[in-house]
């Protein structure tokens, strides 16, 4: 096998993501740690910006998202734990886990 690379200097440029009405918005991509030390409402300020949110987490996972994962569901966001990582993303934009 050959080895494999993954470059995310680049991950936070913008990807563009088609609206229902055909609209293009710039979805933003947010590398973090949830680790209780970053407040709650800068997440939530991430997601209204329509960036979607990559977060190592390192802690209790349902204790460290306590304080906005309720909010995100509320406005059809979606998070998704995957491995050691919480990926939240704003409405409208998928998380494809069919490979999974």
């Amino acid at each position: 096998m050959d080895d494999f690379s993954l470059d995310l200097r680049n991950a936070e440029e913008h990807i563009e993501v088609a609206e229902d009405d055909g609209e293009v918005r710039d979805v933003g991509v947010v590398l973090g740690v949830l680790d209780g030390e970053t407040p709650d409402e800068e997440w939530l300020t991430e997601i209204a910006d329509d960036n979607v949110c990559f977060l190592a987490v390192e802690g209790d996972l349902n204790e460290l998202a306590a304080g906005f994962a309720r909010d995100i569901k509320e406005v059809d966001g979606t998070l998704m734990h995957f491995r050691k990582f919480l990926v939240v993303a704003p409405p409208g934009v998928e998380v494809d886990t069919d490979r999974l």
